[in-house]
């Protein structure tokens, strides 16, 4: 099925289902993803395991520079952003300079459009690296991905490119005290001749209970809305995803918000 790239550093605005008028920021390149994870329902396609050439990310200048010309041009045309998203071409916390950019684009937000939000969409790899984690901490949306309590599930769904442990994910997890989103993909289908459903009674109940110990302030279901990069992928109802949620809010009385 068809998928797509962004082809920009700062790209939109766009109307986000999930964050509102949301004003992207990708710190991947323009022409290929970049990613620690190979989602098979990714709407940016398929991960390259193998490239000719190095792939360059923009700088932290480049970033910082594109960002004051669209919030200036915003401003002239009488436009504010809800949100600002770090999203893109594949995992933003994989730059280099990921906290630097942070705290760049706050100042820069506190300058333009101080009510705004900033988000970060993260699929929760990198939460290893203690700045990463710092960062996010610094950011009013910080989001990140928990699409299965069983770890061959992710490994079906997620296809993680390198070293994965859901265990120490959670761990990290834990260190935000509360401050994060998760935010679940539920999905059905096959792939490489496994079937996949993540919303059975047994997926749920550890994911349950990864959330109960996680603690987020927030909990963000949702399933596809675009092409996916591989075939025999099926949504799932509103209706169900609505009895997931009233199941968080009832069992955790965490806060839901549901996309379909």
């Amino acid at each position: 099925m068809s998928t797509f790239l962004f082809d920009q550093t700062i790209f939109g605005p766009v109307k986000s289902r999930r964050l509102g008028v949301s004003l992207g920021i990708n710190l991947l390149p323009n022409d290929t993803k970049v990613c620690s994870f190979d989602c098979i329902y990714c709407e940016c396609g398929w991960t390259p395991h193998k490239r000719e050439k190095k792939a360059e990310l923009p700088s932290r200048e480049t970033v910082a520079r594109l960002l004051r010309e669209k919030l200036k041009e915003m401003q002239n045309a009488g436009e504010a952003p809800d949100v600002f998203t770090f999203a893109g071409n594949g995992e933003p916390t994989l730059h280099p300079d990921f906290a630097e950019i942070i705290d760049d684009t706050i100042t820069i937000r506190d300058k333009y459009f101080p009510k705004a939000r900033i988000a970060v969409l993260s699929n929760s790899t990198m939460l290893h690296k203690p700045n990463v984690i710092e960062a996010l901490k610094k950011v009013d949306d910080n989001i990140l991905k928990l699409d299965s309590g069983i770890p061959e599930t992710i490994q079906l769904l997620d296809c993680p490119l390198g070293r994965f442990h859901l265990v120490e994910v959670i761990n990290n997890m834990k260190k935000f005290d509360g401050k994060l989103t998760i935010q679940t993909m539920f999905i059905r289908g096959e792939f490489s001749e496994h079937k996949i459903d993540n919303t059975t009674e047994g997926e749920l109940s550890a994911w349950l209970k990864l959330l109960a110990d996680i603690r987020p302030e927030r909990v963000m279901i949702y399933t596809i809305a675009r092409d996916t990069p591989t075939q025999n992928l099926s949504k799932v109802s509103i209706d169900e995803l609505e009895r997931i949620a009233a199941r968080v809010q009832s069992e955790l009385g965490i806060e839901v918000q549901v996309s379909g």
